[in-house]
């Protein structure tokens, strides 16, 4: 049987996405015990820091009746120079998953390429799925479908940017990106988004009318060496009351914690009715338990 993974969100077809979305939402309102994953053991592979995606990985495990094998890189052998490769054959015989959040997305690649078993993708620098499906799932649950909706993105073209660009091919939004000159998403990204992708250097133009407005911060995970930089190059592209203020009505503001106050996003906007951040981080939980029963259950 063919292994199934999920590094991006390609991985997904479009209705196998909705389907999660959906199922996601049932899962979190399911009252009544339910274990499909019972003796099913997941390992996590983590090395940068989280909060949101490994409790919520964990959690998730033992809500559906199985456990969770948490490694930092100080915990294997990798640290010491075993091949990447050999891990993944070796793992993968014992364990029924593996979450990898690593630095590098070529890491993941190679990591499911000699797995048995199915690879989550938990961030890498390119891409941030398992966050995307979680804000989807926010968006289905406060809105409805997101299709045929603008959707905006203010702030850096990282690895959250660039899984809103593939959601808005797999799920038919349109994203407008506003992003100070030289910090715009992979090119060759772009192009493939085609007519799902706007690019510009304006946050006001991007958030017009806009059903959703989404930032994350400005220096991420292994970026802080360019914290004076990019705070420079940023101004600007705060999101402020006046710029929620260009978006639809009912607009609704993202983003993927932890926040900087002040910086990406002003405290009036991340604490005010339209925020949705509270909700998204829960639904972390959500999202990754329909993934988990997904990928680790024999149905798909």
């Amino acid at each position: 049987m063919t292994v199934r993974h999920f590094l991006t969100l390609k991985d997904l077809s479009p209705e196998e996405l909705r389907f999660l979305i959906r199922r996601a939402s049932e899962l979190k309102r399911l009252k009544e015990p339910y274990a499909p994953l019972k003796h099913k053991v997941l390992g996590m592979i983590f090395e940068k820091a989280s909060t949101r995606t490994r409790v919520s990985f964990e959690a998730g495990m033992v809500q559906l009746g199985g456990a969770a094998i948490f490694l930092s890189p100080r915990d294997s052998q990798l640290d010491r120079g075993e091949p990447l490769e050999d891990t993944a054959r070796v793992l993968s015989r014992m364990v029924d998953g593996v979450v990898l959040r690593t630095h590098r997305h070529d890491t993941v690649v190679r990591f499911a390429a000699y797995s048995r078993v199915p690879v989550i993708n938990g961030l890498t620098d390119r891409f941030h799925p398992c966050q995307v499906l979680a804000d989807m799932q926010t968006y289905f649950e406060h809105r409805g479908d997101i299709a045929g909706r603008k959707v905006a993105w203010i702030g850096d073209g990282n690895n959250m940017c660039q899984s809103y660009l593939e959601a808005a091919q797999q799920l038919d939004f349109e994203l407008h990106i506003a992003c100070p000159p030289g910090y715009e998403p992979e090119a060759e990204l772009i192009r493939e988004a085609g007519a799902h992708a706007v690019l510009s250097h304006d946050p006001i133009s991007a958030a017009r009318g806009a059903d959703l407005i989404v930032t994350d911060v400005w220096a991420s995970m292994g970026q802080e060496q360019e914290q004076a930089q990019r705070t420079a190059a940023f101004q600007g592209f705060t999101v402020t009351s006046e710029v929620m203020a260009q978006a639809a009505p009912e607009a609704l503001f993202m983003h993927c914690l932890p926040a900087h106050r002040g910086e990406e996003v002003s405290a009036e906007v991340l604490e005010g009715p339209q925020s949705v951040v509270w909700d998204e981080a829960e639904n972390r939980l959500h999202a990754q338990k329909a993934l988990l029963e997904f990928l680790l259950t024999a149905h798909n």
